[in-house]
């Protein structure tokens, strides 16, 4: 196997190509985990893969609650199915609370006032409650806990990781959270050994092909443990090795490969870039530092045959989205073609016409 073939059966594996998803909740599902600090970029992402679903169809599957809205993965914002959100915080949460343990200390959270403002956020939320993020603030300090600053978000954070609360849906860019007890009371609990391989198992198969060291560095697990977990799955995978690394991919591969001529406009943090720690498969070296964050958020790319090609940027006009693009190279008439199509798409999901400048 190729480099290039490696893009492409990872668009497959993906499911940016030949889905056989049918809803949010399932495409979240497969993917475990969708990164969802940029709210419209994630919903935009689940959509990429379910052709014909809009934003106002992911919007409802978190107003169903079929899928939520966490601090999971690397402490990261992510969407997680219903179904998994028990496990997945029972596996990953304690690690990331400890690894908070010095940034706690930096902001007066002590032991006691992350419990005081657990038990708030609790007690606020009871009922069927759902509150946005600047009212639980007020509640919080309307109690006497301090929200200056950097400690807003990790008290919330750290109610979260507790299995606690979760986000639902967000109103004018200002999130709501709900008892994740209330929410879903019932949930899949799996023991330690086996939510590593479940893990294991999922990302492999939804990201292959992939290496152990791309693994570690999306789950956040230890190298102990996702060695663990992977050596637990390996009899259902197939590996290959490739310029001395060892890549595995699921073991029923289909024969149908992703079409060189069409274009995805991905949002800045799709899992098609940052599911890997080596992404020299689908971005050029050289182009790596055009890819930095800005203000905490990475550009949206236009990836062609597996490949990053360039940047895009949307922005809106007299009830139009314009969707520029910023292209490392000059694009061929068929990859500009391609990428029409794929504005067009956008402007599907979010129901508004397309002007491209």
């Amino acid at each position: 196997m190729a480099m290039p073939n490696i893009a492409l059966d990872r668009l497959r594996s993906q499911q940016l190509v030949h889905t056989h998803l049918k809803q949010p909740s399932e495409v979240v599902a497969w993917l475990v985990a969708v990164q969802a600090q940029d709210y419209a970029g994630a919903k935009w992402s689940i959509s990429l893969r379910l052709p014909g679903h809009t934003d106002a169809d992911i919007e409802q599957a978190i107003d169903d609650k079929t899928i939520v809205r966490t601090w999971a993965m690397r402490g990261t914002l992510q969407f997680v199915a219903a179904a998994d959100i028990h496990w997945l915080l029972a596996l990953l949460a304690p690690r990331l609370i400890a690894g908070g343990a010095r940034r706690y200390r930096e902001l007066e959270l002590d032991q006691r006032t992350l419990a005081r403002s657990d038990a708030v956020l609790t007690k606020a939320l009871q009922g069927g409650q759902q509150l946005t993020r600047t009212e639980l603030l007020a509640i919080l300090q309307h109690n006497g806990i301090s929200t200056q600053g950097q400690r807003a978000p990790y008290m919330l954070q750290h109610a979260s990781l507790n299995g606690l609360i979760c986000q639902g849906v967000t109103r004018r860019n200002n999130p709501t959270y709900m008892l994740l007890t209330e929410a879903l009371p019932q949930g899949k609990t799996l023991e330690h050994d086996e939510a590593i391989a479940e893990l294991a198992k999922r990302y492999f198969i939804s990201r292959s092909p992939a290496t152990l060291q791309d693994f570690v560095w999306w789950s956040g697990l230890t190298v102990a443990d996702a060695r663990t977990g992977l050596e637990a799955v390996q009899s259902q995978l197939i590996h290959e090795t490739i310029d001395g690394q060892t890549y595995w991919l699921s073991g029923s591969r289909p024969t149908r490969r992703a079409s060189s001529s069409t274009a995805y406009l991905l949002p800045g943090f799709d899992e098609y870039l940052l599911s890997y720690k080596d992404r020299t498969a689908s971005l050029d070296v050289p182009h790596y530092n055009r890819l930095t964050p800005t203000n905490g958020m990475l550009p949206a790319t236009i990836v062609i045959a597996g490949r990053v090609v360039g940047t895009w940027k949307r922005t809106f006009s007299k009830g139009a989205a314009v969707i520029a693009s910023n292209p490392f190279a000059p694009l061929t008439a068929t990859q500009s073609r391609a990428f029409t199509a794929a504005a067009r798409r956008y402007g599907e999901f979010l129901g508004i016409p397309v002007a491209l400048p």
